[in-house]
């Protein structure tokens, strides 16, 4: 019988190397995510750090895997297997060059836009009908390798209005269990 709690899941790269960088924004909603819930991060058998608990009135488990963006899926379908969690209420927050800075996106399905871990999460998961937070860390200035300008930390100025925006993708994937994507796009979608 399939569950009625959703999987909320980060991408991002393990390690202290990549804390703090812009590919981390899915780590970064989750971290908010979890102290709403009042719960740790702690290891799971799926390759992932879980907490279970309550969000706007509805169980969740949170889950960011312990692996690099490019092997995401293999985590995410081992955890919704686990807890028997369907596609459809499976939500993906993760960063996203083709938004600007602090620009959230809420969608399902959808392409893959070059984004390695919603690559590897869709071909685990032989769909593409999950919902994705996408959390706009803007284009690389200049020349700049995009694979370089994820994999670096945010700008100072940019550092400034992060938590306020980490906050906002938070309320957004909390608007999405309590109300549906379609209302939570209306009200989030910028």
């Amino acid at each position: 019988m399939p569950d009625d709690r959703y999987l909320i899941v980060g991408l991002g790269n393990p390690g202290p190397r990549y804390a703090a960088t812009r590919h981390n924004a899915g780590f970064f909603v989750l971290d908010e995510l979890a102290g709403r819930v009042g719960g740790q991060f702690k290891a799971h058998k799926g390759r992932a750090d879980l907490v279970e608990g309550r969000l706007a009135g509805q169980s969740v488990v949170l889950a960011k895997p312990k692996c690099f963006m490019n092997e995401s899926g293999g985590p995410i379908v081992a955890i919704s297997r686990f807890f028997k969690i369907p596609v459809a209420r499976l939500v993906v927050v993760h960063d996203e060059l083709d938004l600007p800075f602090g620009a959230l996106r809420l969608k399902r399905g959808g392409g893959e836009g070059g984004h390695n871990g919603l690559r590897s999460t869709t071909s685990a998961l032989g769909s593409k009908e999950y919902a994705r937070v996408r959390f706009g860390i803007g284009r690389p200035p200049g020349r700049q390798d995009p694979a370089d300008y994820v994999l670096r930390e945010f700008a100072a100025a940019e550092r400034k209005d992060l938590g306020f925006l980490v906050d906002r993708a938070a309320d957004a994937v909390e608007a999405i269990i309590a109300k549906g994507l379609e209302a939570a796009q209306n009200e989030f979608n910028s």
